[in-house]
């Protein structure tokens, strides 16, 4: 039973550093694409369309390393329909952060790192129980 236990958690943790790398890869993706597109203009539309399409972008390339990087599984209707939904939350998450980051005073340079570090955790949770292994 310790063996089992032992192998489990080595999988888990080998899935949370391929996630942490994915996540990397795919917040500096979010990150660069919102930072082009809202260098565009200084309005509050601006920052909200410029986040959510480096979002977009980021959630697209992060799919596909999430699921065959990160957990080793393949493309299929529960994936996509449980990536979805676990996105559509971790944006509505993402959404309100940096809204209020913005409203308390904190540059909009700097914002999205701080959202990062909130919604980074929950959406690990969340896509864990998408991508489980069911024995």
């Amino acid at each position: 039973m310790k063996e089992t236990e032992s192998g489990e958690r080595g999988q888990k943790r080998k899935e949370f550093i391929r996630f942490c790398i994915v996540g990397v890869v795919a917040t500096l993706i979010q990150y660069a694409v919102y930072y082009l597109v809202q260098l565009m203009s200084d309005s509050s539309l601006w920052l909200n369309l410029s986040y959510t399409v480096g979002y977009v972008v980021s959630l697209v390339c992060n799919f596909f390393m999430t699921t065959y990087f990160t957990f080793q599984s393949r493309v299929s209707l529960k994936n996509v329909a449980g990536f979805g939904g676990s996105h559509l939350v971790n944006y509505l998450i993402h959404m309100v952060l940096f809204n209020a980051f913005i409203s308390i005073g904190i540059d909009k340079v700097i914002a999205p790192w701080f959202v990062f570090a909130v919604a980074v955790p929950v959406n690990f949770t969340l896509l864990h129980f998408v991508y489980r292994k069911r024995s």
